[in-house]
């Protein structure tokens, strides 16, 4: 029978490592999470065990101690974060070998943007903006072409917490000895990094560093002072937002989707939720790409990952299948099936 097929779909992040299985009918039949999964931060034995853990929580389907596990996966399709070269997919297999988890040819592995594609527009091309801690977009064509950017915190991330933090404490730099104005950020990066003296800000940049997390969490500072009138803060978020419809124009343009309708959704803690930055995004967005058509994600990229591996295992993913996974699609960690995602669709 059709639900006895099963496919996994893993979103392997740097903070977190989130697995589903799902049948060929569009059931979530189990959901499962552990800890990281991107090599580079945790080493190969590390980001495994957390897969694998992931995996059998998922295989476990929520049932009782006393009921049989799921049957293994006949495709299971892997979204990592950082994955982007044929050195770094063989990584990732290697690691899904280790615990033997599915055969070796029925895994998938890309990046953890496709997944975020994948997931926010059902299976259909065009593009995606992550816009969290990072920033990084994506954009495929129902042909295969594809195109992404984003290079990480230190070559890129324009436009996303990181870079709104950074471009925070340069600002408190710059008014400290007199190149630029004063601004009401410079008070809260020195409550956010607990320092008084601006000279000691050196120690903390260039020694230890503070965390990626740190700077971007100095995000929400920017946004909240910006709407309160800081003329610096509203600086930083309107070069950040032109940063990010830079991404999506330079994707589409790529892909040829420039002068065409075509849908681009959003994800990421910047972008989650209506806000002022958002809409600054949207914006120039807009501007940048006329004819593009905003929606939200319909499907969390966790179950853009099992679409693709229900695809690998032969399944088309057809409006009833789709229907049921946005009704069973965990809101997030810990969330029961059943909760509605909302879709949204803005022009």
């Amino acid at each position: 029978m059709a639900e006895l097929i099963l496919a996994a779909g893993i979103d392997g992040g740097a903070t977190r490592t989130r697995a589903v299985f799902v049948t060929a009918e569009g059931a979530v039949a189990g959901y499962g999470s552990a800890g990281p999964s991107n090599y580079d931060n945790v080493g190969e034995e590390t980001a495994a065990e957390n897969i694998r853990r992931a995996v059998e929580e998922a295989r476990a389907g929520g049932a009782s101690p006393q009921a049989a596990p799921l049957p293994p996966p006949r495709a299971m399709f892997l979204g990592m974060a950082g994955v982007v070269s044929p050195t770094d997919r063989e990584i990732v297999r290697r690691m899904v070998a280790a615990h033997r988890l599915v055969p070796p040819e029925s895994v998938g592995v890309d990046h953890d943007i496709r997944i975020a594609l994948a997931g926010g527009l059902e299976g259909r091309e065009g593009v995606v903006l992550i816009a969290g801690t990072g920033s990084s977009t994506y954009g495929r064509r129902s042909d295969g072409r594809n195109h992404r950017t984003g290079w990480g915190y230190l070559l890129d991330d324009r436009g996303s917490g990181f870079s709104l933090g950074l471009q925070a404490i340069i600002a408190t730099v710059m008014a400290a000895d007199g190149r630029g104005p004063a601004t009401a950020l410079g008070g809260i990066v020195r409550d956010r990094l607990r320092f008084t003296d601006i000279d000691d800000i050196l120690h903390i940049m260039y020694g230890s560093g503070p965390p990626v997390a740190d700077v971007a969490a100095l995000a929400p500072d920017v946004i909240g002072s910006a709407v309160a009138g800081d003329a610096v803060a509203r600086g930083i978020l309107a070069g950040g937002s032109r940063e990010l419809a830079r991404m999506v124009a330079t994707v589409a343009d790529r892909l040829e989707f420039s002068g065409t309708r075509f849908p681009v959704t959003m994800t990421g803690g910047l972008v989650d939720r209506p806000g002022h930055y958002r809409s600054l995004i949207e914006q120039e967005i807009r501007a940048a790409s006329p004819g593009v058509e905003i929606v939200s994600p319909a499907l969390p990229p966790v179950l853009g990952a099992a679409l693709l591996a229900l695809q690998a295992a032969g399944v088309h993913p057809t409006p009833r299948i789709l229907e049921r996974m946005r009704k069973e699609a965990p809101l997030s960690d810990g969330d029961p099936p059943g909760q509605r995602r909302p879709t949204l669709t803005t022009r």
